[in-house]
């Protein structure tokens, strides 16, 4: 199984929902996030007074999915959530041991 973890732009999330769940994908974990990469935040101007935003918002997806799908699914995120411009976001891959569903107490890919 892997993990994989998205960091988006907000408004691509509809977006990448969608391509998730044409590959099958049957649920996820949204997180709203601030952050900065390389670009680092960048200068408003607010009222006359200027003024730097440090930490941008952002989307966090995390989900677990069987090996046989990580690939897809890499590629449905990356494709829907790609704009070409700065601050696309970044694409996280690792490896999980087990799973475990509490309500039925399923191990592994069962549980997903």
């Amino acid at each position: 199984m892997k993990k994989i973890e998205a960091i988006i732009k907000p408004f691509k999330l509809d977006e990448v929902k969608e391509a998730l769940h044409e590959i099958g994908l049957q649920g996820m974990t949204v997180t709203e996030a601030k952050g900065f990469g390389r670009q680092k935040g960048h200068t408003e101007l607010y009222r006359g007074a200027e003024y730097v935003v440090d930490f941008l918002p952002k989307i966090k997806i995390e989900i677990v999915i069987d090996d046989a799908l990580a690939e897809r699914a890499i590629e449905a995120i990356q494709k829907a959530a790609h704009t070409g411009r700065i601050g696309d976001g970044k694409i996280f891959i690792s490896s999980v041991d087990e799973a475990l569903r509490i309500r039925t107490g399923e191990k592994g890919s069962e549980a997903l």
